[in-house]
């Protein structure tokens, strides 16, 4: 690697490159910095701002390729980080035991997105695995929203509200995913391979609800 070469998103053992980041997401210039010498606050704070800016194409999806492209180079701490906020917060609000539910929430979302990539792959779609996973699990954002709101607010919500919260999170999920997973998919067999989408993001959503 050269040292005029960029590399998009991030550094580190959960990252799809290590050595150089590229800035020009975050300030429009072309900054390049060696995480080997830099001090490690200041790759944990790159890192931060890395998993946020994901999280905004999340939040309001951006449909066309040339937009929302960034969210593809893939880092798995966000999908990561997610993922035990979700179990945590579904765990506190339970009545079941706090370790049942979050070995159960950690396995569906990491086993889910493996076995929809797949899904994808044989079907056709031109997918990378981890790339996928990535997507899939940044998109499960608006659901641990929905997961925080419930468990902390529960008092003031009655059941026809929180059916209400979590399909809007639901949609929101699905709809954002989607808006990034469609093209890689096989323009013949895309319902088949988005419907475990579907099921993936609504399983989640049923937890919020009823765990």
């Amino acid at each position: 690697m050269t040292d005029n070469q960029q590399v998009p998103f991030g550094s580190g053992m959960f990252q799809g490159q290590a050595k150089f980041v590229d800035y020009a997401h975050m300030n429009q210039q072309e900054v390049q910095v060696n995480t080997l010498d830099e001090p490690v606050t200041d790759t944990l704070l790159r890192d931060i701002n890395m998993i946020l800016y994901k999280l905004s194409y999340v939040i309001i999806p951006r449909m066309k390729e040339t937009q929302g492209r960034k969210l593809r180079n893939w880092d798995l701490w966000g999908p990561l980080l997610l993922s035990l906020l979700l179990a945590m917060t579904l765990g506190i609000n339970s009545n079941q035991s706090s370790d049942t539910i979050f070995g159960t929430i950690f396995i569906i979302m990491w086993g889910g997105s493996a076995v929809i990539t797949v899904n994808a792959k044989l079907l056709g779609g031109q997918v990378s695995f981890f790339q996928s996973v990535c997507v899939l699990g940044y998109c499960v954002f608006p659901i641990n929203i929905a997961a925080v709101l419930i468990t902390f607010f529960q008092s003031y919500f009655g059941f026809f509200l929180r059916i209400i919260i979590v399909g809007v999170a639901f949609l929101w999920s699905t709809f954002s995913s989607l808006s990034f997973m469609s093209s890689m998919m096989n323009e013949e067999k895309k319902v088949i391979s988005v419907y475990p989408i579907f099921l993936f993001y609504m399983f989640l959503s049923w937890f919020c609800i009823f765990i």
